[in-house]
């Protein structure tokens, strides 16, 4: 078996099927430039189609040098070490990281470090035949007690995947991802909190119409209704339109719509 990802990445297949190509409620536009002397420039703009409030940003940011160490396959096959440093010019955190890749194994350790105590975040991804297999936890040194505590439990094929997951003792999830051909991409998720009755549930799909449009749609429980289209007008330029109907008062209003065209020349 290859190497298996790593614990933030289990499940990514079906949420990404979920969550990219929407904006409702929303016009937005986002630009992302850089100048040859490295200083990024990025203006976002946004309208609430439900308040008519309009909001605006203009961020420039010239990125002060870090300095990194890194060690890779050294000490042994499959594993790197980071020893990230911030410059003195900013307050960012020091960082150590850490992970060992094999096959049927993905093991993360990163710790941070400031001056209320280090916070250590722990990840491990075992695989066999296609199952998987992961823990992750953070422990807070400055409440010393973990923050985190997530179990999951999943199988993955060529274009099927399979993922479960317990956060915290509390939230229980479950997806299922199918690549039904080259064009079309389905999902099914499920979610529901320990006391409570009500229970989330979930199907979407995203069908690429050629190499530069794909259109999505989703469904849930709740009766809401997404649907979505992306058109890639040139590298860097994309322009998403998308739509949001509550199916239990289609004739009362309540809808939501969005648009979103961004550019990146980064």
């Amino acid at each position: 078996m290859a190497i298996p990802p790593s614990y933030a990445d289990l499940g990514k297949s079906a949420r990404d099927i979920f969550n990219k190509g929407y904006g409702f409620g929303l016009v937005k536009l986002d630009v992302k430039t850089k100048s040859a002397s490295g200083v990024e420039f990025t203006t976002a703009g946004s309208s609430n189609t439900d308040t008519g409030k309009v909001n605006g940003s203009l961020e420039t940011k010239y990125k002060w040098a870090e300095y990194e160490i890194a060690i890779e396959d050294q000490i042994a096959k499959g594993l790197k070490l980071t020893f990230d440093t911030p410059s003195h010019q900013t307050r960012e955190k020091w960082q150590n990281k850490s992970s060992y890749k094999r096959e049927c194994v993905n093991l993360g350790c990163d710790v941070d470090f400031d001056f209320a105590g280090p916070a250590i975040h722990g990840s491990a991804v075992v695989g066999y035949e296609g199952w998987l297999a992961g823990y992750q936890m953070t422990f807070d040194s400055a409440k010393s007690k973990l923050t985190r505590n997530n179990f999951s439990v999943g199988y993955k094929t060529g274009d099927f995947q399979l993922h479960t997951n317990v956060n915290d003792g509390s939230e229980f999830g479950g997806s299922i991802y199918q690549k039904v051909s080259d064009s079309l991409d389905t999902a099914v998720n499920l979610a529901w909190t320990a006391g409570s009755n009500s229970t989330r549930f979930g199907i979407a799909a995203k069908y690429q119409l050629d190499s530069t449009a794909s259109i999505s749609a989703k469904v849930n429980n709740s009766s809401l209704v997404g649907v979505g289209y992306t058109q890639t007008l040139r590298p860097g330029v994309k322009l998403t339109l998308s739509a949001l109907v509550d199916g239990k008062s289609i004739n009362s209003g309540g809808h939501k719509l969005g648009l979103g065209p961004g550019l990146s020349e980064l």
